[in-house]
């Protein structure tokens, strides 16, 4: 690793991810990338080789006990009944239930709903309303006499996909960095090495991320004779380089 590296895992610590593990791990596993790569970012975040491998070995285990897969929905839900507290990984929508006054939560895989969760969570992590988010929670059962409520009650809840985008951390992050170290960064992001390209042919490899972040903005590259030149946009955009690698 090198001393940007060292500084990135300093500055942003438990989100820096090495793609390769991502792949080591996953092999033909169904599992969202999203998924691994948080929990890499939470123990392989190092450049110590053994504690690298000792990590991969323990989000292997976690995602074997803990990751809920479809067709293992009963087993888990047997666990949570029989042990009264299981932690799952699982995609958790939450909706209002206007008759009762109360959140609800349904957890996708696991196949269970009506979980009630307490209104400062949702407050906390409000995409749980819009479209759902992969989080890590404890699950516990709780018999009931009546039938209108689910036996199953939320003990904790932690996102793994990014629920509150935290604008103030983010800029105390990057004041760490110098122009050119963020510029590194980024680059190194999308899948380059900084050290294999020079100043400029940097600028135009981010220049095309343009289009992600400022609204109606249109980019053309013009290639060389006999190379047709393509519109990039937000749906168009790739990341194949048309530039020299040179400095």
């Amino acid at each position: 690793m090198t001393a940007l590296d060292d500084k990135i895992n300093e500055r942003f610590p438990g989100l820096v991810v090495r793609k390769d593990l991502v792949k080591a791990v996953k092999g033909n596993a169904i599992v969202p990338s999203y998924v691994l790569e948080f929990l890499l970012g939470q123990y392989c975040a190092t450049n110590d080789e053994a504690s690298i491998q000792s990590g991969i070995e323990t989000v292997k285990e976690i995602l074997r006990k803990h990751y809920v897969h479809r067709n293992e929905a009963g087993l888990i839900r047997s666990n949570i009944r029989e042990k009264g507290r299981w932690k799952v990984i699982d995609k958790i929508s939450v909706d209002l239930n206007t008759d009762r006054d109360v959140y609800e939560a349904t957890f996708s895989n696991l196949g269970i709903k009506k979980v009630i969760i307490d209104s400062g969570t949702v407050k906390t992590h409000p995409k749980l309303l819009v479209s759902g988010v992969w989080c890590i929670a404890d699950v516990e059962s709780e018999h009931s006499e009546d039938k209108n409520v689910a036996p199953w009650v939320l003990g904790s809840i932690k996102p793994i996909q990014l629920s509150k985008f935290d604008y103030d951390a983010y800029l105390q992050a990057r004041a760490g960095f110098t122009t050119d170290e963020w510029i590194d960064l980024l680059f190194q992001t999308v899948g380059f090495d900084p050290e294999m390209f020079g100043r400029r042919s940097k600028l135009l490899q981010l220049m095309r991320l343009v289009p992600f972040v400022e609204r109606n903005y249109n980019l053309i590259e013009l290639g060389l004779r006999g190379r047709a030149s393509r519109t990039s946009s937000p749906s168009s955009l790739r990341t194949g380089s048309l530039f020299p690698a040179a400095r």
